[in-house]
């Protein structure tokens, strides 16, 4: 029910709008709402293809739920993606306030399935307004805060549009307007540039870069401010795609501190296993074509699968003693006429287990474990700077590192942390030679061979190629059998079908696979790691950690997940005010430190 003061208040706004709409009528013509209209096909159309021109998802699903409730619960739900089935005769449940974490290895069809849910391929009731962030903001001249206001504008807008609607069609009884005229409400145009500023602050912008024009930023920029306007719009249901992908450690703990107080609905794809225990209060798990759901955080969802995998088992072993016991009865019971009694007594019991369905045995997940190549083992000092000075311009008056001494070794495990913009993966380049010092010095060992995988280096892949014939054709002195080459890319996970696929239907996960395979193939003695965990599902991060320890060369990363960091550091190495410096203790430390700052400065 809507009260009698909200109805006279919606009756007012829609006055005003309609007002409104015949001035601009006057002023523009109907030009603008034309070229709205074809600009909403052409995101239409284009939002149904996917990143590489591709487009072939077949989803099924029936709405169990009320068309005016919150909540969504699709039944029979399916969902095939290039003739793969990935989810097969399941329920769809996403109720109102619940945040929910989305599991599964990777190619399994998350983001296939997150982009069916936005493009409600299956039967969402309209009311239930959708936003998935998996691409950065548009480029224009306006600036991160500019443009996230006037998003915010036009969502304001389009409530509005949508209040009027059903007020005139279903009347104030309508249970949808209800919360949608709270959403109004609690906008408040006077309070959007102080709001958005704290969330772009939060996600890392400062009084510079938050005026920035997008069209001069890059695109993991981009994405934080589409990922300012997602979390400032408050769409019923938010779809977050690997958000932290493009985060360094700070705006990760801002974002975890935030999405701990989201109200509405949340649907989450991350690799960080902290990131999904700080912020889900639901597991979905996409395992064997089927949506399983599990209650709790991260930890929880592994402790209780674990004990139901346990228990399956035992219920299984016993199931299977008692079959091969009543199956050697049957067989001795011979032509004795109360024998055959009992055995037909006992084949009804072997019968109706079957009708039940027998019990399974536990279909582990598909763990694989891989190493870099054994290296020469280089003494030391291997990689130095000394004295080392460095700005982009060349010019002393803008440097963004000076006077670092330090050195990395073949027994280093380095981690460089710090805001995003100090400079760290400027720093990886100046360590390989692709960037050079304006003072000072890097030395290198004659004999280093660095090996380098940094968030861009899936773009090195040709997408036309299945990874089969990519690296056969990469690396022709090796050898030219398809069966060695199948065994080398089986060792990073990639097996049967995703082996001779095109690399343009490959998930994330998979290209980046595909791309250790080829940093182990070079053998480096070190290796630098610019965020490798984006896209790579938890096992395989559990597996590139293993790999990391059982190395013997030097490495260096840059990473936003706290659990990769906690597993294989040795030295955090904190990158901020121009320079480098030792932090002692561990990165479980350095997290609450930045957490404790967030929360005594009030940034969240």
């Amino acid at each position: 029910m809507v009260s009698a003061s909200k109805a006279a208040r919606m009756a007012k706004r829609a006055d005003d709008k309609k007002a409104k709409k015949g001035t601009e009528a006057e002023a523009e013509g109907e030009q603008p709402a034309t070229t709205t209209e074809k600009m909403k096909e052409v995101e239409k159309l284009t939002s149904q293809m996917d990143k590489h021109g591709l487009s072939d998802r077949v989803t099924t699903g029936v709405l169990s739920s009320l068309p005016a409730s919150r909540d969504v619960k699709i039944t029979s739900a399916s969902l095939v993606f290039h003739g793969k089935v990935l989810v097969t005769d399941s329920t769809l449940e996403l109720n109102f306030g619940r945040r929910y974490g989305l599991l599964g290895e990777n190619g399994c069809g998350k983001s296939t399935i997150l982009k069916s849910i936005a493009q409600r391929e299956y039967p969402i009731p309209e009311h239930v307004d959708i936003y998935l962030l998996n691409e950065g903001a548009p480029p224009s001249d306006l600036g991160a805060l500019d443009w996230v206001v006037r998003e915010a504008e036009n969502q304001l807008a389009d409530m509005e549009r949508r209040a009027e609607e059903i007020l005139e069609h279903d009347g104030p009884e309508s249970p949808i307007l209800e919360d949608l005229y709270d959403r109004m409400d609690k906008m408040d145009p006077s309070t959007f540039h102080t709001r958005a500023s704290l969330i772009l602050t939060g996600l890392g912008f400062n009084k510079v870069t938050i005026q920035k024009k997008t069209k001069d930023m890059s695109g993991g920029w981009r994405m934080r401010v589409a990922l300012a306007k997602a979390l400032f719009v408050k769409p019923s249901l938010l779809l977050l795609d690997d958000p932290t992908a493009h985060l360094d450690l700070e705006a990760c703990v801002w974002l975890e501190e935030y999405l701990k107080k989201w109200e509405r609905t949340l649907v989450l794809v991350s690799h960080s296993m902290d990131f999904l225990n700080g912020v889900c209060t639901t597991m979905l798990d996409m395992r064997m074509q089927k949506l399983l759901y599990y209650g709790g955080n991260y930890d929880s969802y592994h402790k209780t699968r674990s004990e139901q995998e346990t228990n399956q088992m035992k219920a299984y072993t016993k199931q299977q003693e008692e079959i091969t016991h009543i199956k050697k009865f049957i067989a001795s019971a011979g032509t004795y006429a109360n024998l055959v009694r009992q055995a037909k007594s006992r084949q009804k019991i072997l019968d109706k287990m079957e009708a039940d369905g027998f019990i399974q045995p536990v279909v582990p997940d598909r763990v694989f474990t891989f190493r870099f190549a054994d290296v020469e083992k280089l003494p030391p000092p291997v990689l130095s700077f000394d004295d080392v000075s460095f700005s982009y311009s060349g010019e002393w008056s803008d440097t963004l590192y000076e006077h670092l001494d330090f050195g990395v070794d073949m027994d280093s495990r380095t981690a460089l942390v710090g805001p995003n913009g100090v400079g760290k993966s400027t720093l990886l380049k100046l360590m390989t030679g692709a960037l050079s010092p304006i003072g000072g010095r890097v030395s290198r060992h004659t004999h280093l061979k660095l090996g380098v995988y940094s968030q861009h280096s899936a773009e090195q892949l040709d997408l036309t190629k299945s990874s089969l014939e990519f690296v056969r054709d990469k690396f022709p002195e090796k050898s030219q059998d398809y069966q060695y080459w199948r065994q080398q890319l089986g060792k990073y996970g990639l097996s049967g079908e995703s082996q001779t696929a095109i690399m343009g239907t490959l998930s994330e996960g998979q290209k980046s696979r595909i791309v250790f395979a080829l940093l182990a193939i070079e053998s480096p003695n070190m290796i630098l790691l610019d965020e490798p965990t984006n896209g790579l599902d938890i096992p395989t991060i559990d597996s590139l950690a293993d790999a990391i320890n059982a190395f013997h060369g030097g490495v260096v990363v840059v990473s936003h997940d706290f659990r990769l960091l906690d597993k294989i550091a040795k030295d955090i190495m904190v990158c901020e005010h121009k320079t480098v410096r030792r932090w002692d203790g561990s990165i479980g430390l350095y997290k609450k430190h930045l957490r404790d700052k967030m929360l005594s400065a009030g940034a969240v």
